[in-house]
């Protein structure tokens, strides 16, 4: 299936972030089309339908249907919010796409409010990306000055102001409901649900929130038409989706590649595996999804029912990938860290269960290990699952019971021999599992 780059087309030029050179590539072309014949919201919201998109954060949740979600008979405010906080390790797609087509995302969710009837908007960026928080700045204040933001929009009665949101690096207000209490100026804790923000958002108003590769996916469904964005990808995965691919590969980075590529194709992309090694293991979606050993997913295609079907999740789209000089139980052990660290706490069975899982799996790796540690793993996992306010304490507990039931033979030899299965030398002539994300 070859590649049909959307959001990342054209982006090899010096300046392509600026107005003019978006407008050059047929960007706003959408937009004024709509405000020229006032183009129903309905009709809109029919095209997102038709084209298949679902959320490109990591859920998955078809964005046509979400967009239905929002009121129409609501007299107030109602806003929209873009989820740019991209920390989970991993993912660096939506930083590339601000930092070098951050007019698509502002075209996208423009749009989004004209089919919402929304009046404000939030983009929440990342708080260790900064000079990307400028740069989006520097596109809204283009937007503004060219009369596609603020009242009367390109000569019409429809007004929409756009701001951006500098948040400060905390990974739980990626999680929608934590990151509109940021946007409040309160703790980033997720929210009880219900309500939804859809009813009850921003200062408790309606208010839908999508990802940043969801909102600059939109002006090109509507430019092309929902069915052609359809028939890149495959039915129930429409379209073309960014992946960004790191660890022991020749070339990491953002590749954008129609959904149902096979991952071998992603692989050849990247320059395939560092060193001639051979591929281990593969983490699909993010570092929250379960891990996925080379026979497995060589024979998978890159899509959400096909990546669900092999038993993780295609998230965000970071591929990580990980080469035969991978010790597992040290990289679930940094894993582990991670989400203990980032644990809000304020669900019991998160906030203790994260480092219960930390602790166990460090023990392992520094031959500690304990009979019976795997199936303690195993029990605080499932413990954990389903139990949490929001989806963290998920993300904790699968990349465990990925890594256990892929590899649970490394764990037994950690805990038996106090050492590791993978030969130190062979360890260390490997590199570091994780990369940049500015590669």
């Amino acid at each position: 299936m070859s590649a049909h780059a959307l959001i990342l087309a054209g982006l090899d030029g010096d300046r392509t972030w600026r107005l003019q050179d978006y407008v050059a590539r047929g960007g706003y072309a959408a937009l004024k089309k709509i405000v020229a014949e006032k183009t129903p919201p309905d009709a809109i919201i029919a095209e997102l339908k038709a084209s298949g998109l679902r959320g490109r954060g990591g859920a998955g949740f078809p964005t046509g249907l979400k967009w239905s979600f929002m009121p129409r008979a609501f007299p107030g405010d109602k806003y929209l919010a873009c989820n740019s906080d991209e920390g989970e390790p991993g993912t660096f797609k939506d930083r590339d796409i601000l930092r070098y087509n951050p007019h698509a995302v502002i075209e996208g969710m423009i749009i989004g409010a004209w089919a919402m009837g929304c009046t404000r908007g939030y983009n929440y960026i990342h708080g260790e990306i900064f000079e990307i928080y400028r740069r989006f700045e520097e596109a809204l204040a283009e937007a503004r000055a060219a009369g596609l933001l603020g009242r009367n929009i390109l000569g019409s009665d429809f007004s929409f102001e756009l701001f951006a949101h500098h948040g400060y690096g905390a990974y739980i207000c990626g999680e929608e409901t934590a990151l509109l209490e940021s946007i409040e100026g309160k703790k980033g804790q997720p929210r009880f649900k219900p309500p939804f923000p859809a009813s009850f958002g921003i200062y408790g108003k309606p208010t839908t929130i999508n990802n940043t590769e969801t909102f600059a996916s939109v002006p090109f469904i509507l430019g092309m038409g929902g069915e052609a964005f359809l028939n890149l990808g495959k039915p129930n995965n429409g379209g073309t989706k960014i992946f960004s691919i790191s660890g022991h590969v020749n070339r990491p980075g953002n590749y954008e590649l129609n959904l149902g590529t096979p991952f071998a194709e992603l692989l050849e992309l990247a320059g395939g595996i560092r060193g001639g090694r051979k591929l281990k293991a593969v983490i699909p979606g993010g570092s929250s999804s379960p891990v996925l050993p080379a026979n497995i997913i060589m024979d998978c295609t890159l899509d959400y029912d096909a990546i669900s079907k092999a038993g993780s999740m295609l998230g965000s789209g970071a591929v990580i990938v990980m080469d035969e000089s991978t010790c597992m139980v040290k990289a679930l052990e940094r894993l582990s860290y991670f989400y203990h660290e980032e644990s809000c706490g304020q669900c019991t069975p998160c906030r203790e269960g994260t480092g219960w899982l930390y602790r166990v799996v460090h023990r392992i790796e520094h031959g500690l290990g304990r009979p019976g540690d795997v199936d303690l793993l195993k029990s605080v996992a499932g413990n954990i699952m389903g139990r949490t306010i929001c989806a963290l304490g998920d993300a904790a507990a699968m990349p465990v019971q990925g890594f256990v039931k892929h590899f649970g033979d490394e764990f037994a030899y950690h805990i038996e021999h106090k050492q590791c299965l993978v030969p130190r030398g062979v360890q260390d002539a490997g590199s570091q599992i994780y990369v940049s994300p500015s590669c």
